[in-house]
């Protein structure tokens, strides 16, 4: 036994400064953890940037502490408020509306069209990913506002990888963009690069860092994962708002394959309450089919490739108003567009 602990001290596996350790910032499944704690029964406070871009795209995880709360106070004052002469830097987006006279197309019937283009397996399964994502920061006593950014995460084969962050808005090309970058808020030019880095190797077989499965059980094993803690796993079914989740967070680590997107379309004609609502274009000009669920206060929108149920995109909109925070119905509390 002495040799084993001289080994296991020598290998130091939990350094002092290590991310995972003491006061380190929290992982993704923690900070989702926290936040139902926090906020149960109200919406969630979106005090954290997401990343997107089409050709330059990266998911920035960043999560406000009581600095970012400072930071977006100034945007909601400086950018929103702003005196005489000021433009509001970024426009936050309406809601994705259904196409009049469109019909829903049930899940069972998507899942039959995803089996079918998966059946050569083309395309296949790439770690990294491309998003564009729209966030509102809250702050209290202040108007909220909208951040627009683009992320991409491409991987190498010696399990080294990029992210690429950049501040955009394509529904508003050209237009200036609202930015949280340094220490001083201000406006920044379309495609303005916020971050630009390299990491060294990586590996993982956890989720949403290990390889996903492309069968329905396997791969619904690996989402709750994501989102449960171990003791969880066995007795409790994936509920649908824990589903969505955690299809989030996979699709910001991977792009995936037609197989693994037609067992996640098996997946979501499992999920209690998510149900077709028609045909929308989405932020990036794509046509695909809705789904919708609600939760308090939130409608959360599922927008699906037509042809391979691939996940083109997932909206959280008000549905009530939340005065405290200057929120009305119909705000889009966040909005994500995936690309390959």
């Amino acid at each position: 036994m002495a040799d084993e602990l001289k080994l296991l001290r020598d290998a130091n596996p939990v350094p002092a400064d290590s991310p995972d350790f003491g006061d380190g910032p929290l992982d993704r499944r923690a900070e989702q953890r926290l936040r139902r704690l926090l906020h149960e029964g109200r919406p969630r406070r979106r005090a954290r940037l997401l990343p997107a871009l089409p050709g330059r795209t990266p998911r920035a995880r960043l999560v406000w502490g009581l600095a970012a709360t400072v930071v977006v106070l100034g945007l909601a004052v400086n950018a929103v408020l702003g005196g005489p002469g000021t433009q509001r830097a970024v426009a936050a987006p309406r809601p994705l509306t259904i196409q009049p006279h469109s019909s829903p197309v049930p899940l069972k019937d998507l899942v039959a069209l995803a089996d079918a283009a998966a059946a050569d397996g083309s395309p296949g399964l790439r770690k990294g990913t491309h998003v564009q994502t729209w966030s509102l920061g809250l702050s209290d006593g202040e108007k909220p506002v909208t951040l627009p950014v683009e992320r991409v995460v491409r991987w190498r084969a010696d399990a080294t990888h990029t992210e690429l962050v950049v501040a955009t808005d394509p529904s508003r090309p050209g237009r200036p963009v609202l930015t949280d970058e340094g220490d001083d808020p201000h406006e920044v030019a379309d495609g303005h690069v916020i971050s630009r880095t390299t990491y060294p190797p990586m590996w993982s077989d956890a989720p949403p860092e290990g390889t996903p499965p492309h069968t329905a059980s396997g791969l619904r094993a690996y989402l709750t994962e994501i989102v449960r803690p171990e003791v969880d796993r066995s007795t409790a079914p994936l509920s649908t708002e824990d589903l969505f989740d955690a299809v989030g967070e996979l699709l910001d680590h991977w792009t995936l394959g037609a197989r693994e997107s037609a067992a996640l379309v098996r997946l979501f004609a499992q999920a209690e309450g998510l149900r077709p609502a028609g045909d929308v274009t989405d932020r990036l000009g794509r046509t695909g089919h809705a789904y919708v669920y609600d939760t308090r206060r939130i409608r959360h929108m599922l927008i699906l490739e037509p042809r391979t149920g691939a996940v083109l995109g997932m909206e959280d909109t008000f549905t009530e108003a939340v005065p405290e925070d200057g929120v009305r119905p119909g705000a889009v509390m966040e909005y994500r567009a995936w690309m390959r």
